[in-house]
């Protein structure tokens, strides 16, 4: 590997489990523990946690993010007017072509998170940034925060036993807090990439080995690669970026005009 690729919080978990690493968006990120297929059908059955710490995560601050992202965003904002609603979005340059996707999430009153891909991480902080009126705080916590995803049938009742009997999970494409094992705090939100049902947990970078620990101490539990990621999300029908869209792309050509609203 090369020195110049970035670690994961988890790095050191997943040579403890043998997993395949392999150069991604950056970093040094597994390809699969047990084999591809195997962890797939886990996902599809029980359920499989996957390490996103390499995603990218801004936090929007101020009496005009509204209006700043509802310019910046090809989705309607208004659309999440309530705080802990959250919505899949496009970023575009002037001609059209699309930046990234992400999802953002009214995380405050005056307040919005976003998370998009790790291989764009520079580029979109410099997008945004470029574009930002002064008064506005624009700040990257992609460094200091972890980002894991739990996914399958079983996601959400394993959660729910580590939140507590009184904890209830949000609803699709919403976020809540939860404080895991009585210990960690954290976001979780009701988002995916696999098709399946499931959360995306956040927490602070150190926190992140704690929580994919506990995860797997639950016996339907596997971790899962970027293999598996990979051909869950192709099975749904997701897009990646760099692969079914990027900056040479609009949204329409790319089959995402859902996301563009007319008006």
């Amino acid at each position: 590997m090369s020195d110049a690729l970035l670690r994961t919080p988890l790095y050191d978990e997943h040579l403890a489990l043998g997993a395949r690493m392999v150069p991604f968006a950056g970093y040094e990120m597994p390809v699969q523990y047990a084999g591809i297929i195997e962890e797939h059908r886990a996902v599809r059955a029980r359920a499989g946690v996957f390490d996103v710490c390499h995603m990218t995560e801004f936090r929007v601050f101020g009496f005009g993010a509204f209006d700043f992202l509802q310019t910046m965003l090809t989705n309607d904002l208004s659309r999440i007017a309530e705080v802990g609603q959250a919505q899949y979005t496009l970023m575009l340059d002037e001609e059209g072509g699309v930046i990234d996707d992400l999802i953002v999430y009214h995380s405050g009153d005056i307040e919005y998170l976003i998370i998009a891909n790790g291989a764009n991480h520079h580029t979109d902080f410099a997008w945004l940034s470029e574009h930002a009126p002064e008064d506005l705080e624009l700040v990257d916590e992609s460094h200091r925060t972890g980002l894991i995803a739990l996914q399958g049938p079983d996601a959400l009742r394993v959660i729910g036993e580590l939140a507590g009997g009184s904890w209830v999970p949000p609803a699709r494409f919403t976020i809540a807090e939860a404080l895991l094992d009585n210990a960690v705090p954290t976001l979780v939100t009701r988002t995916g990439y696999t098709g399946e049902d499931g959360v995306e947990i956040l927490c602070r970078a150190a926190d992140a080995p704690a929580i994919w620990r506990i995860l797997l101490s639950f016996p339907e539990v596997m971790p899962a690669g970027l293999g598996a990621r990979d051909t869950l999300r192709l099975e749904m029908g997701y897009h990646l970026y760099g692969s079914d869209m990027d900056r040479s792309m609009d949204p329409i050509s790319a089959g995402l005009g859902w996301v563009v609203p007319r008006d």
